[in-house]
């Protein structure tokens, strides 16, 4: 049954009150320092850029499990995997639940689109629902010529995906019925492996050496073993679909690991410019169209990526670069250009900003809290000084540990659990339940976990306090906390 709750803002629910449009474009795996607003030091996105200059750069917002499907349904639920049933990349969303934020839009006077990447399953209960229109790619879908099921309708497009993708959002604002504010969610499969960049962008970087960042060396001491057992190396897992010719003989282990990332990164960064230039595109269409002003923009990625930080690809871990999620927000109406944030948000609280702005209650199942005060500079004294993650999807092809942890602004604690596949599994009995501390701080890399340092004793009792408070708030079962556990950096995880 759907229930209600009233928002915190509180204009919200004035009739009169302007809805604003929201255009949501979200790309799969763009780390936020791939973006120059953001400081990287590898490219430059300058029309991404533009949302950070002329709106808000969040620099502390978090996903709630850093994998793709998990975090798409976190975004449309506002609830927590556990409490959604999408845990891992095996679960499908559930479209029939009324509280969904496009649903909820949708009955709100909105009219609601989504065109790109899905990847919540296909068919049935699993296509999207709540949509006046949507244009999806099945499952990964390709880089090149791509088939997309258009409202359940499988049809063959040719050309780059983003620039499709682009191109069918623009048609369908266009088409829009203008009576309505609308809702248009713009997903791009890009910058997804395996990283096929578009033609006109085949040879940019070519001549440019991609520096490395400082963890590319990084030998896995000083944690437990999760970090060491991980299949996620570029030298060691990457295979030749990833850099696309046979690597060269005669180099040593060291260069031949250069000789990878460097292939691998540039193929990354430029599918990173097609992404761009179609941001600029979307932001152009909306001053040219007098749309602007009226328009809540919002960029963000469903998780971070590890650009040969710890000497890794792919995400899935809670350390930083997987678990920080790009934001950038522009709203002329109510956010001041050039702002920034270290508040916190996850993407729980995307859906009950989105009805906030809409002027629409927040349904009471969803777990997170509007951000509208956090954009408007005047987040309350009481707004969430910590965030809960849970990966759940054990070992895999990738061979991370299922784990959960808390962060806040100076430390992270992560509980290391070792259960099978989501839900359904049994112990695995082969690895002993680890912990990890670390002082973001002085470590801010995560190369050193402090977890049993007797100097550290009162923050590690504090987070473990945290932890479990969040798990109680959130509704969510602690595994074996009482087991065995150990945190010496010179153990070795179990064969198993």
């Amino acid at each position: 049954m759907l229930t209600l709750r009233r928002s915190l803002h509180a204009g919200a629910a004035t009739a009169k009150a302007r809805k604003p449009n929201i255009l949501f474009i979200m790309s799969d795996d763009h780390a936020a320092h791939a973006i120059s607003a953001y400081g990287s030091v590898i490219n430059k996105t300058p029309h991404i850029d533009r949302l950070a200059t002329e709106g808000m750069r969040l620099d502390s917002c978090f996903c709630t499990n850093s994998i793709c499907t998990p975090s798409r349904a976190t975004i449309l639920s506002g609830q927590y995997g556990h409490k959604n049933g999408v845990c891992t990349l095996a679960d499908h969303m559930d479209g029939t639940k009324d509280y969904l934020v496009q649903k909820q839009l949708q009955q709100g006077g909105y009219q609601t689109a989504i065109i790109g990447k899905w990847h919540l399953g296909h068919g049935g209960a699993s296509d999207p629902t709540g949509f006046d229109y949507w244009c999806i790619l099945p499952g990964q879908g390709a880089y090149h010529n791509p088939r997309m099921s258009e409202m359940g309708t499988d049809k063959q497009f040719q050309g780059y995906v983003t620039d499709i993708i682009t191109d069918n959002s623009i048609a369908w604002l266009e088409q829009r019925d203008r009576n309505k504010p609308f809702f248009l969610m713009c997903h791009h499969k890009a910058p997804h492996r395996n990283w096929q960049p578009a033609e006109k962008y085949k040879d940019l970087y070519r001549d440019v050496r991609i520096p490395e960042p400082t963890t590319f060396n990084d030998d896995y001491a000083n944690r437990c073993g999760a970090a060491a057992e991980a299949r996620m190396r570029i030298d060691r897992d990457m295979e030749i679909g990833d850099y696309k010719e046979p690597i060269p003989e005669g180099l040593s282990p060291e260069q031949r690991k250069s000789w990878i990332y460097q292939r691998y990164i540039k193929d990354y960064l430029r599918c990173i410019a097609s992404v761009d230039d179609s941001v600029g595109r979307l932001l152009d269409y909306l001053d040219a169209h007098h749309l602007a002003e009226d328009t809540i923009v919002i960029y963000t990625s469903d998780q971070g990526f590890f650009l040969g930080d710890h000497g890794w690809y792919d995400k899935r871990f809670m350390y930083e670069q997987s678990l920080r999620m790009p934001f950038l927000v522009r709203y002329p109406r109510e956010i001041r250009r050039g702002a920034a944030t270290t508040d916190m948000l996850t993407n729980t609280d995307f859906a009950p900003t989105f009805l906030d702005y809409a002027g629409l209650a927040i349904p009471t199942q969803m777990q997170g809290v509007s951000a509208r005060a956090v954009f408007q500079e005047r987040a309350p004294v009481d707004w969430q000084k910590s965030i809960y993650y849970r990966y759940w999807q054990h070992l895999g092809g990738h061979r991370v540990w299922s784990h959960y942890g808390v962060r806040t602004h100076d430390y992270k604690l992560i509980y290391y659990y070792g259960q099978a596949l989501g839900k359904s599994g049994t112990i695995d009995e082969g690895r002993v339940p680890a912990w990890e501390l670390f002082d973001l701080k002085k470590d801010p890399s995560e190369l050193f976990s402090i977890y049993g340092d007797p100097e550290y004793a009162k923050p590690q009792a504090d987070l473990t306090a945290e932890l479990s408070r969040l798990q109680k708030k959130y509704e969510d079962e602690p595994q074996h906390l009482t087991a065995q556990v150990h945190w010496c950096p010179t153990d070795e995880p179990a064969s198993g």
